[in-house]
């Protein structure tokens, strides 16, 4: 595990704004991670609210988190909670009252569960350290279910987890398949945290994992092309992403799109279909859209 100390701040939302949020963290601060929605609270937040989190490597500016709110358009800005966190305390705090989680064949527990019963499910230890995504948010929840059906239709060669948080969707697809997985983030914490996951759950020598901060790395474009895409992150980088997603998926081959809010999904089909790809199934979880799509043909332009 990677030792580092960070800042964390937090305010408290409208799940309407969780996609503008996340995106005006990312693009007007320093925020080296954000999380919006995927906190697991003590006590439940009320109907509509939701908690977005970002981390930071040094001390933020919070007048300029602010500023991201209200560009984000929070009109009045809520109230940010700072605090220093190691990553001790990280793995303790990102955990706190998570409970074990069924989706499709994946079971996912954590270090302060036991060990689940060997019941033919696909048994996922993870721990989130330093990294987002436990599992337990609608958005990887869906890819989840997505996987649970490719698998009992398809059997890829060649796969690539886009932003992989924990790994644990990278995990899930080196069990359903039994092929080895690229797993990579723009984060490289986030690849060491995956890192580890994978030897705690002994798929070290199945999934790779490599820092790449876009499609063109040559980490993946090295692999390419790959039977099947996975891609946990946001509606707009889904989009602007769609011409390099599609360039390096196999004809044939499937990706699985998640991170879209339901009213999103329409954008993200398109900017994708206009590629020569045809959405086969889509999975709802909450307000969250899971898009699975297939290429038929090859690439074209828009």
């Amino acid at each position: 595990m990677v030792v580092r100390v960070f800042h964390r701040v937090s305010a408290v939302i409208p799940k309407t704004h969780e996609d503008a949020v996340s995106d005006a963290l990312y693009d007007r601060t320093d925020a080296v991670s954000v999380a919006v929605g995927e906190i697991v609270e003590a006590a439940p937040l009320p109907k509509g609210l939701t908690t977005a989190e970002a981390l930071f490597d040094a001390v933020p500016d919070l007048d300029r988190v602010r500023l991201a709110l209200a560009a984000a358009g929070l009109d009045p800005v809520p109230e940010l909670d700072l605090m220093e966190i190691a990553d001790t305390d990280w793995v303790t705090a990102s955990l706190r009252d998570l409970t074990e989680l069924h989706a499709g064949r994946v079971h996912i527990y954590g270090s302060h569960h036991p060990r689940p019963l060997r019941d033919g499910r696909i048994a996922l230890k993870i721990d989130a350290g330093l990294a987002f995504g436990t599992g337990h948010h609608e958005t990887t929840q869906g890819v989840l279910l997505a996987l649970d059906a490719l698998a009992r239709r398809t059997r890829p060669r060649r796969m690539l987890d886009v932003g992989t948080g924990t790994g644990v969707l990278a995990m899930a697809m080196a069990r359903y398949f039994g092929r080895s997985v690229l797993a990579t983030d723009i984060d490289e914490v986030a690849v060491a945290v995956a890192r580890e996951n994978a030897r705690i759950n002994g798929l070290s020598h199945m999934v790779r994992c490599a820092t790449a901060p876009g499609m063109r790395h040559p980490a993946i474009a090295g692999g390419a092309p790959y039977d099947l895409i996975v891609a946990n992150i946001l509606a707009r980088p889904l989009v602007a992403l769609a011409g390099d997603i599609t360039d390096a998926l196999a004809p044939g081959g499937h990706v699985v799109l998640s991170g879209i809010l339901g009213w999103q999904a329409r954008w993200v089909t398109h900017a994708y279909a206009s590629r020569g790809l045809v959405l086969v199934a889509r999975v709802e979880r909450g307000d969250w859209a899971t898009l699975v799509l297939r290429r038929v043909q090859a690439a074209r332009g828009v």
